[in-house]
């Protein structure tokens, strides 16, 4: 595999970080309260990267499982339709985020992190043990796993912190 093939393939994943990041960055401009603006990077985070994202996973494991494979650097095996599903439970729960309260989307950012944080002691064990450099084991894959829930939890907690503080009247008002 060429260089640019291999770098375009690993950074791939990036774009369910990205995207989302650039979307709720545009449109927080225009939020009239910090309260509004995180709200925003919240719903963003929650659809784009979690849920679209996953789905995408999904989507790429049951339609395409030899080039999913190929791209792990693994052989294709039936755990392969299981991470495809588990995947679809973590679209189902970002898409769920979009509308959640502060301590649901603590809670799902944290259940998307015991599956993704393993996947990603997963990636660097395969990595380091067996010299698995795959673009879907190693680059952009290993950000994606750690950011995704990370961000949604830290969203999240600062929300909970919106939560608890009494509201501007100019807020309310508006």
């Amino acid at each position: 595999m060429d260089n640019l093939s291999y770098l375009a393939q690993s950074a791939f994943p990036l774009v369910w970080v990205v995207v989302p990041a650039i979307g709720a960055a545009i449109r927080a401009r225009h939020a009239a309260s910090p309260r509004e603006r995180l709200e925003i990077w919240q719903r963003w985070w929650a659809i784009g990267a979690f849920g679209c994202g996953s789905l995408w996973m999904t989507v790429a494991f049951l339609a395409f499982p030899d080039v999913m494979a190929t791209a792990i650097g693994f052989d294709r095996t039936p755990f392969m339709f299981e991470i495809a599903f588990a995947n679809l439970g973590m679209a189902i729960l970002g898409f769920r985020a979009a509308s959640a309260s502060a301590r649901e989307r603590i809670t799902i950012g944290i259940a998307g992190g015991m599956f993704l944080w393993g996947a990603v002691i997963g990636h660097v064990y395969q990595w380091f043990a067996n010299g698995d450099h795959a673009p879907g084991n190693t680059g952009g894959v290993l950000v994606t796993d750690i950011l995704l829930p990370a961000v949604m939890i830290i969203l999240a907690v600062r929300s909970r912190r919106f939560e608890s503080a009494p509201r501007p009247a100019a807020e309310i008002a508006a």
